[in-house]
């Protein structure tokens, strides 16, 4: 769910800003295009790049501070795939030629080091703000001095 939240941003962002979205292969990769020629529209097209990350950590930031019952598999799911996404595109996926760290670079919105610490500063709150919670309980997994792994956290609470 995370994931189509990130992509169906990209679109929304594309349609906005006049692109015409569209969705190909890039080395045997699912992408989205933003139908933008970013060499004549660099700013549409840095809009495009950052919609996905921006909306998936303001989806997960939202799950974080809006009262509701916590910790449900769904709720679970989407947070772990929205920190899996950031740090994804925060670590391998950075390079790619289709990547969003890349084009927002590349479209001199901001540097590679300025994206990987605006968005991994969000997840790596995100993070704390998880283990601190005890709704979120086995969410992270641990390594243990005899070799074996502890699933799950242990809150300062």
């Amino acid at each position: 769910m995370s994931l189509l939240l990130h992509e169906a941003a990209h679109v929304a962002t594309a349609k906005a800003v006049g692109g015409h979205p569209s969705f190909g292969f890039d080395t045997f990769r699912p992408t989205v295009y933003s139908g933008l020629d970013s060499r004549i529209e660099p700013h549409k097209q840095y809009l495009f790049s950052v919609a996905g990350l921006a909306v998936q950590n303001a989806l997960d930031e939202a799950i974080l501070d809006i009262p509701h019952p916590r910790g449900s598999a769904f709720e679970r799911g989407i947070l772990g795939g929205g920190l899996g996404t950031t740090i994804f595109y925060l670590t391998i996926g950075r390079q790619g030629s289709v990547s969003d760290i890349e084009y927002i670079a590349r479209m001199h919105g901001m540097t590679k080091a300025q994206a990987t610490l605006l968005f991994g500063g969000i997840s790596a709150v995100h993070i704390v703000r998880i283990s601190l919670d005890p709704h979120y309980a086995n969410f992270f997994a641990r390594p243990r001095p005899d070799g074996r792994i502890d699933f799950g956290i242990t809150s300062g609470r």
